[in-house]
């Protein structure tokens, strides 16, 4: 929840000043030189606020660290990292340790596979909760024969490596540790009971043998990042649910089931061949019952997750959740697939801090919007609009193949490109910074930017085949999230100056000790550090020489400084932020290390094989994280 601030006297100002100073894009294109970029980049937005920000140089208080390519997690001088819980852990008092050969009985009660996004929830001092995805599994490692010989029962493990993990923490020695014996330890699976609610609940289209009603659906897989609400609820995000469907037929599919990325052949999880539901000539509305968001109260284990309609289906990433000063709520949303859109999701109701209860269903009614960018011809900064996505409205109609909001709901991605939506380099993350109303998205890459004549390079997309991505930021009109206008820039453009000049060298903050490529996740801290964490390309050879392992790296979102502030293990990403209330500990992630068979042996070691692993991050003085 965003703390309410009064910035009416100042935030559209400083902000309207920044965007004034922007960076002429003709001008950067005539750039030659490394040392252009520098003055170029001098010139912009995020680096035009340095001089007025003169008393907040010590936003960020740590020693950056060098890249790194080695085997482990590695932080900056005066913290430490360590594991908290790994793939394969037990989550309960009489559940298995880890064990390869573990069965699908084992997994269920087993921390998942692939952590990504989490949120803590505190219950007391000394006891709080870890609501944590489990994105995917690596067959490569969840099985001996490394997914090559699949069995039902190896389906069935695939899918309890799925899901969320629930994790219930307690302080044991000042260090928050896992507890066995808490009661609110929970596995959420693809096989999970679940409630499908708001507009296209009950639609046609959501309807299957199993389920008639259209309502309750089985599971959440490929749960991306994440979300909270302050009501004490927890979103996880569909993202790339639609590879694990496929069909040993060779059912018609049309534009619909191409459009989220649906074909006869799955990603290599197998498991229409065990499990009918994924098999499309047999279930052809199931994949519309995945690509939702989905709400949880960690704090009953005995509660129904409920997938939320109103908030669309396509591929999300997080759920940015905010409160605005009237009380509507706000939802930011980005699709993760290159040329996809941005999506803001604002309630009918208001939020009602002395009546938690009346909050539990304020995601089931509101107003889908998605985002259009505007610039002047040679701008890199501009205006933008939210275009309403509802039946009846902007094209949304039965002429335009749209037949009622569920339509254009289950469809949104269809909604959004009807409407006219700018198309983006992968919209991922987003953060809302607590120190003012900007809001920033990462955009990760896009190698078909230039390439497909639906992603032209543009003012906000300014490179072709984008390699290293870069993040926008914008400012609501009138600090007003439901308003329909916005100003925007780039705060930041990733690059190798080490390797290109010109624009692929990156923003003038980009240098060679804390380059990075793929900004994936980001979130801010309550004293509005950026935290910067990355899902590249770790080559460390050609465009990405010197990047060397995935990492997370600290930003000030005024003076556009950044600093490295973690490194990860070989072929993992860096993933998944969140804070205990004090900010003296931090929890991330470490996802997918040894990657397709890739040498790593993190986090046990020796000939051990890689497990993704939650880590918990404190400073050795007891400090706030971040802090000078």
């Amino acid at each position: 929840m965003t703390a309410k601030t009064d910035y009416s006297q100042r935030a559209e100002p400083e902000f309207n000043l920044i965007i004034e100073k922007g960076l002429n894009r003709r001008q950067f294109l005539k750039a030659t030189s490394a040392a252009s970029t520098v003055a170029f980049f001098g010139a912009t937005p995020l680096s035009s606020a340095i001089a007025e920000t003169k008393d907040n140089n010590g936003l960020i208080g740590f020693e950056a660290i060098s890249a790194s390519t080695e085997d482990k997690v590695i932080v900056a001088k005066g913290y430490q990292a360590d594991v908290l819980i790994s793939w394969g852990d037990p989550l309960f008092k009489d559940a298995p340790a880890f064990n390869q050969n573990a069965n699908s009985k084992a997994q269920a009660r087993q921390f998942g596979d692939n952590n990504d996004g989490m949120t803590f929830f505190q219950i007391s001092d000394d006891r709080g909760v870890l609501s944590i995805n489990n994105e995917y599994t690596n067959h490569e490692y969840l099985f001996t024969h490394q997914g090559k010989q699949m069995s039902a029962d190896d389906v069935l493990k695939s899918q309890n490596a799925h899901g969320i993990s629930v994790v219930e923490l307690q302080k044991v020695d000042g260090k928050w540790e896992v507890n066995l014996d808490g009661r609110l330890n929970r596995r959420i699976t693809a096989n999970t009971e679940m409630e499908l609610t708001g507009p296209a609940a009950g639609d046609d289209r959501l309807k299957t043998a199993a389920d008639p009603k259209g309502t309750n659906v089985l599971g959440t897989f490929n749960n991306c990042a994440n979300g909270e609400t302050p009501w004490g609820t927890y979103l996880t995000c569909e993202e790339n649910f639609n590879g694990l469907f496929g069909s040993k037929e060779k059912p018609a599919l049309d534009s619909n089931y191409a459009r989220y990325g649906l074909k006869t052949t799955d990603s290599g999880y197998n498991w229409y061949k065990h499990d009918d539901r994924f098999d499309l000539a047999k279930t052809p509305n199931e994949p519309h019952r995945h690509g939702w968001v989905v709400e949880i109260d960690p704090m009953n284990p005995n509660s129904t997750p409920k997938k939320r309609t109103a908030l669309g289906r396509f591929k999300h990433e997080n759920a940015a959740l905010t409160v605005n000063n009237d009380g509507y709520i706000v939802v930011y949303l980005g699709d993760d697939e290159r040329g996809e859109h941005l999506y803001r999701f604002v309630s009918k109701n208001k939020y009602d801090a002395n009546n938690p209860s009346a909050n539990r269903d304020l995601l089931d009614e509101g107003t889908l919007y998605v985002a259009k960018f505007n610039a002047e011809e040679g701008e890199l900064q501009g205006k933008g609009e939210w275009v309403e996505l509802t039946f009846g409205k902007n094209g949304l109609t039965k002429e335009n193949g749209f037949n009622s909001q569920a339509d254009v709901l289950i469809f949104a991605r269809k909604a959004a490109t009807q409407v006219g939506a700018t198309t983006m380099d992968r919209p991922e993350w987003v953060a809302v910074n607590p120190k003012n109303q900007h809001v920033f998205c990462t955009l990760t890459n896009n190698k078909y930017r230039g390439v497909k004549a639906n992603q032209p390079v543009d003012a906000v997309n300014p490179r072709e085949k984008n390699p290293y991505g870069h993040i926008v930021r914008w400012m609501p009109s009138g600090q007003d999230h439901t308003s329909n206008n916005f100003d925007w820039d780039l705060y930041l453009i990733a690059g190798n100056p080490a390797v290109h000049e010109g624009l692929m060298a990156g923003s003038d903050n980009i240098n060679a000790d804390n380059m990075f490529n793929s900004p994936d996740g980001i979130g801010f801290d309550n004293a509005g550090r950026l935290w910067i964490q990355t899902d590249g390309k770790y080559s460390n050879t050609g465009d990405f020489a010197g990047m060397g392992n995935n990492q997370m790296l600290c930003g000030d979102p005024n003076s556009g400084e950044v600093r490295r502030f973690l490194t990860g293990p070989i072929a993992c990403e860096i993933t998944g932020l969140t804070f205990s209330p004090d900010q003296k500990t931090m929890f991330i992630g470490v996802q997918h290390p040894g990657e397709d068979l890739a040498p790593s042996h993190f986090p046990n070691g020796g000939n051990t094989i890689p497990r993704s692993s939650v880590i918990r991050i404190t400073r050795i003085d007891g400090g706030i994280i971040g802090a000078a």
